[in-house]
């Protein structure tokens, strides 16, 4: 028989893996500021090094933020952002992903503005459709971003060439509960609609089929 934990209970239980998760992260941003300052030192300039740091702390911080959802579902806070900038960092995180599969980025940002959005999770939902069409290609395909400001809107149209999402299905994605994942949990697209919406952003399907697969994103310009 499963014991169910109380209210109380649980609590702590998140407070306890909320501050094991935390220090954690904590080392992982001491080691990457640790690795700078020798590269500096010895003076030795490495691009694809520092965006790798770049990249790790970016992580950690979105972790941290994630970790605060555990605390409360109303965090959301927002900042004003570089439309273009924030894709840009979205896309070089979301390469971590690739791994051992041979994927070309296919990148066109048209123009920018500032967008109102929370540093954290607006990059972490653009992450996460990227991660999603990285996983739906076998070994080889394409990712494109085409992202540009247009009437006070910016739009980032993010498309894949990998598996379709079955057309009977494709209702259902942004429901939680939701996936096509063996280990998936049905969070994923479910939480980033519900993060859009909280920073005046929309996500919705434009089409899947056997050659592409595309999803939108919209978000009103800070004027």
């Amino acid at each position: 028989m499963i014991n169910q934990l109380t209210n109380e209970e649980l609590e702590n239980q998140i407070r306890y893996v909320s501050h094991e998760i935390r220090n954690h992260l904590s080392i992982c941003d001491m080691y990457t500021q640790i690795i700078r300052k020798n590269l500096e030192k010895t003076g030795i300039k490495n691009e694809s090094t520092e965006n790798a740091i770049e990249c790790i702390q970016k992580s950690v911080q979105i972790i941290g933020a994630n970790l605060l959802e555990l605390k409360s579902l109303n965090n959301t806070n927002t900042q004003i952002l570089d439309f273009k900038k924030t894709i840009e960092s979205s896309i070089e995180l979301a390469k971590a992903f690739v791994f051992d599969k041979e994927i070309e980025f296919e990148v066109f940002i048209k123009n920018t503005a500032l967008i109102e959005a929370d540093e954290n999770k607006f990059p972490a939902c653009i992450v996460n459709i990227l991660k999603n069409g990285i996983e739906a290609i076998d070994m080889r395909g394409k990712i494109e971003v085409l992202a540009e400001v247009k009437d006070n809107i910016g739009i980032i149209k993010i498309s894949n060439n990998g598996k379709p999402i079955p057309k009977d299905k494709q209702d259902e994605i942004f429901t939680q509960g939701y996936t096509t994942k063996k280990t998936g949990c049905g969070l994923g697209l479910a939480i980033c609609k519900k993060y859009f919406e909280a920073q005046n952003a929309q996500l919705k399907l434009v089409k899947s089929t056997k050659q592409q697969t595309m999803f939108e994103i919209t978000v009103g310009i800070n004027k």
